[in-house]
């Protein structure tokens, strides 16, 4: 049994423990801790629960926990390499970003200034405009005529 969680036992704590739940059955949990000094996928620490009669133990348990732990070193495996992909498509896009800035830049220093200042639009003339009320209708400086929504005061 022991065997087989050297390899889980690289750099992380594992426990332990066995618990009696009745006259025939034992529960055995094997726990991996997080690796130490790093940021880790809680995936990774899954624990190992199994139940069964001393002699199932004896029996299974070293088959199981074999099982686990290359499961547990795929997953970590992949884990990696998903992380090692998406670093390394961030640090493109990266450069992407920074090589079209760059010839952004250059565009706008190698363009000469053609139109050194355009003119800028003449003024308009004051249109007459409406001017609210308190009351929400809004009578143009014109007269009640360009309101046709206005009520008539008379």
């Amino acid at each position: 049994m022991f065997v087989e969680l050297m390899p889980l036992l690289a750099g992380r704590t594992v426990m332990i423990t066995v618990a009696r739940l009745d006259d025939k059955t034992l529960r055995v949990n094997v726990m991996p801790t997080i690796k130490s000094g790093g940021s880790e996928n809680p995936a990774l620490t899954t624990p190992l629960s199994y139940t069964g009669t001393p002699e199932e133990l004896d029996a299974e348990l070293a088959k199981q926990l074999a099982s686990y732990v290359e499961c547990h070193r795929e997953l970590g495996s992949t884990l990696a390499q998903a992380k090692a992909e998406m670093d390394a498509a961030a640090k493109a896009a990266s450069e992407e970003a920074r090589k079209k800035a760059e010839e952004r830049k250059k565009k706008a220093a190698d363009k000469p200034a053609e139109n050194p200042a355009s003119p800028a639009p003449a003024a308009t003339a004051a249109q007459p405009t409406a001017t609210a009320s308190l009351f929400g209708d809004a009578r143009s400086e014109v007269g009640p005529a360009a309101n046709p929504a206005a009520p008539d005061v008379k």
